[in-house]
């Protein structure tokens, strides 16, 4: 295809998205950016989102872009080596106005797909205003990312988007859903259906919740770790409504979306951010990091819980993160592995290969973990 005749490209990047993960906070929607940068947050959208572009720039040459102007998309059009059309925004910081602005400007200049950087929050502003005019593709990059619109990882992103722009008769496009999740797992904020190139093994599925006959054999399992849990011991618990049953039967009430740390029977840091979990886990320190598995997603990292970083359990030592998971929930991965998509980049991901996964007492399977 020749550039003439190529589909324009239209990025938008949420430049404070994802910011919020490390410190605790389950998203940067409104001002909650300032809170996050107070607590020590940086910027990660225009480095994830960079990734992704440079896969497409190195896929298709010349690609044409019309892109939001400075951070919204055309510095991470340019430092790929595209020449992008820019778009004028009006708030610096941006807004959610600005990404809507952007999203129904690339529509009247008809461009053929929009890959965006952000998360649910951001995937919904631009789906409320293109619908299921103009195909999207996700980018992952915000706090929380249950919508079916994002590859699992910033290099599927741009691998699904040169797919589809080279060969747009090949790829066929799904309707899939956009859920804007609220603070607390399984409530959802608003919901809406977007167009999305399919490409197998790239795209992630959508966000299911656990399976009802999961329950009694994960609540077993939870009360039984926790009698078991030793004094001196710290014990780190993910985020969700599996892990959180270890709580229950501590009697404490934790922090449902966030990671809760507890030592001798009590919580000793509520909704920790990353820099004090690393704190906390002094070299020598004996510690335990309890995972759930996103169901539908098979996400063990990199969704909601950037707060246990490859630090941490590099610390705790992987041989030391017990994944729990219902088996019923396992068995509907498509395909069936778990993925870690921490945002660190590293010669060596952690937690990778093949991970035993506990189902229920005395019962656990084998799953492979990928990137």
């Amino acid at each position: 295809m020749n550039q003439a005749n190529q589909i324009r490209l239209g990025l938008i990047v949420n430049p404070i998205a994802g910011m919020g993960g490390s410190v605790g906070l389950h998203g940067t929607d409104g001002d909650t950016y300032l809170q996050a940068a107070a607590l020590g947050a940086v910027p990660i959208a225009h480095r994830r989102a960079g990734r992704a572009v440079r896969f497409l720039a190195d896929s298709i040459p010349g690609l044409p872009v019309i892109a939001g102007a400075g951070c919204m998309g055309e510095d991470t059009a340019r430092q790929a080596g595209l020449l992008p059309i820019v778009v004028p925004i009006q708030s610096d910081p941006t807004t959610s106005s600005d990404t809507r602005a952007v999203a129904a400007r690339m529509v009247e200049e008809g461009v053929g797909l929009i890959a965006f950087a952000g998360g649910d929050g951001t995937a919904r502003d631009i789906v409320d205003v293109v619908s299921t005019e103009v195909p999207v593709v996700g980018i992952p990059t915000g706090v929380k990312m249950h919508s079916a619109v994002f590859g699992n990882t910033p290099e599927a992103a741009g691998a699904m988007a040169a797919r589809y722009l080279a060969t747009p008769d090949q790829v066929p496009l799904t309707q899939r859903e956009v859920l804007d999740a609220g603070d607390e797992p399984g409530r959802v904020a608003g919901f809406s259906v977007a167009s999305v190139p399919f490409v197998r093994d790239h795209l992630q599925p959508g966000k299911a919740i656990t399976a009802p006959g999961d329950d009694a054999d994960l609540d077993q399992l939870c009360k039984k770790l926790a009698d078991r849990m030793m004094p001196d011991q710290i014990y780190v618990l993910g985020p969700g409504t599996t892990v959180a049953r270890i709580l229950d039967h501590l009697d404490l009430e934790g922090t449902l979306a966030g990671v809760d740390v507890v030592r001798d029977r009590r919580i000793i840091a509520p909704n920790v951010t990353a820099t004090a979990l690393v704190d906390l886990l002094a070299p020598g320190t004996p510690a335990t990091i309890y995972l759930g598995v996103i169901g539908g997603q098979g996400f063990l990292l990199g969704r909601g819980n950037q707060q246990i970083s490859p630090e941490a359990i590099s610390r705790v030592g992987e041989e030391n993160v017990i994944i729990l998971a219902g088996e019923e929930k396992l068995r509907f991965l498509d395909p069936p592995v778990l993925r870690v998509d921490t945002g660190v980049e590293t010669t060596r991901p952690v937690m990778l290969g093949y991970r035993r996964v506990h189902t229920a007492p005395g019962r656990s399977t084998v799953m492979k973990v990928v990137t």
